[in-house]
């Protein structure tokens, strides 16, 4: 059932969460009308209450497939730096059956649960393993029978030019059915910015795809990055195509450096993805979203090799986020949520809202405020994927 009436609703805008209750019909899975008082017919109902409703959360950097969720519980045991972590996966995942479907699915049913409606995964590709976690997640994406949407990236992990073969692979993922690029640190771990720039950018104009490039790189290597990619963006426009996932080196930019790089991002339409690391300088998000740039927020891994934390609760990581910027007003804790909403919805090239023609995915939580919600997490009370009930109360249905 796409056609649903939610009653008596709290609807949140950044900025304001009016005092009045209101309605909202969603006809064919997409927003029909907002009002009190609406009429539907024979159109299904779900009274709210007076529960707060927020945009379908949209986990905008995620890895589903290297999770362990629901499997064995598995020390953290990788070497050191990013390297060591890379290592670590590609040796450990065959004896623990990495990518595991019924892992993938397991985390997709709580990320669900949780209130998230969208999606970015990137998904590992490389010489030991092919295009195999391509599959495995969209086997994994067809068992949550639509309840979630998932956009796929293919991602060289293990690298792009450091590992023969990884080109041709990532050529055939996006084949088989990925819908993004990815790429990792041009420069710190490739070594060849330009060359690996060529290559990633070469695949997304041969499959028409958009590129997401993890650059965990910081200070002035990770700096020129970020213009060399505003570049390309710009040059072969882009514009609404391309995303920079971490960006650390902003973070730790002087004012006049961030505010700089800042306006070439605004100017060539690039976006950036987050995940509120405890060990790097938080992005500068309030300048970012004065300038306009698009921020969305992601669990990143969640309980893998890489890292033995997470719960795939974006609403936690909107706390995360406006805890690492040290938020504490209301309208700049609304900012973090934000990011983990209707700004994860516009890295992915999604509508969200409450407007006609925006797509019927929602969250309901028992909370006055968008800062009460974020601070206190509670459980999602409803969630509605394209006007379909999927969750209630923390479970799924």
């Amino acid at each position: 059932m796409t056609d649903l009436l939610l009653r008596d609703a709290l609807l949140w805008h950044p900025g304001s969460a009016g005092d009045s209750l209101t309605d909202v019909l969603i006809r064919s899975g997409r927003v029909a009308a907002v009002g009190p008082g609406l009429e539907a017919g024979d159109v299904p109902v779900e009274g709210l209450g007076g529960r707060l409703l927020l945009p379908g959360f949209v986990d905008a950097h995620a890895h589903v497939d290297k999770t362990l969720w629901g499997g064995p519980w598995v020390p953290h045991d990788a070497g050191p730096g990013l390297r060591g972590k890379i290592r670590n996966g590609v040796e450990a995942r065959p004896a623990l059956g990495l990518p595991n479907p019924d892992y993938i699915a397991a985390l997709l049913q709580q990320m669900v649960a949780c209130g998230t409606t969208h999606a970015r995964s990137h998904v590992d590709v490389d010489t030991a393993m092919g295009t195999a976690a391509v599959h495995a997640v969209r086997e994994a994406v067809a068992r949550l029978d639509g309840r979630i949407t998932v956009d796929l990236v293919a991602f060289p992990q293990a690298g792009l030019l450091t590992a023969p073969g990884t080109a041709e692979l990532m050529d055939a993922a996006l084949a088989e059915g990925a819908d993004l690029v990815g790429g990792i640190d041009p420069a710190g771990l490739e070594n060849d910015p330009v060359a690996h720039l060529d290559a990633v950018f070469g695949l997304a104009g041969k499959h028409g795809a958009g590129v997401d490039i993890h650059l965990h790189d910081g200070g002035p290597l990770g700096l020129w990055q970020y213009e060399l990619i505003i570049e390309r963006a710009r040059a072969l426009g882009m514009r609404g195509k391309v995303t920079i996932s971490h960006g650390f080196a902003l973070g730790e930019a002087a004012p006049a450096v961030q505010e700089r790089v800042i306006a070439g991002l605004a100017e060539a339409g690039v976006s950036l993805a987050t995940v509120a690391p405890a060990s790097a300088a938080p992005l500068p998000l309030v300048a970012l979203r004065e300038a306009g740039v698009p921020v969305g927020a992601g669990n990143d891994g969640v309980r893998d090799l890489w890292s033995p934390y997470g719960n795939g609760d974006m609403l936690e990581r909107a706390l995360f986020l406006a805890q690492r910027g040290r938020f504490v007003r209301d309208e700049e804790i609304e900012i973090a949520l934000e990011a983990a909403t209707l700004g994860g919805a516009r890295v992915t090239g999604r509508r969200a809202g409450f407007a006609p023609g925006d797509p019927g995915d929602f969250a309901a939580v028992h909370a006055r405020t968008a800062a009460e919600a974020v601070c206190v997490r509670p459980v999602r009370s409803l969630v509605v994927k394209g006007g379909r009930v999927v969750a209630r109360d923390g479970r799924l249905v």
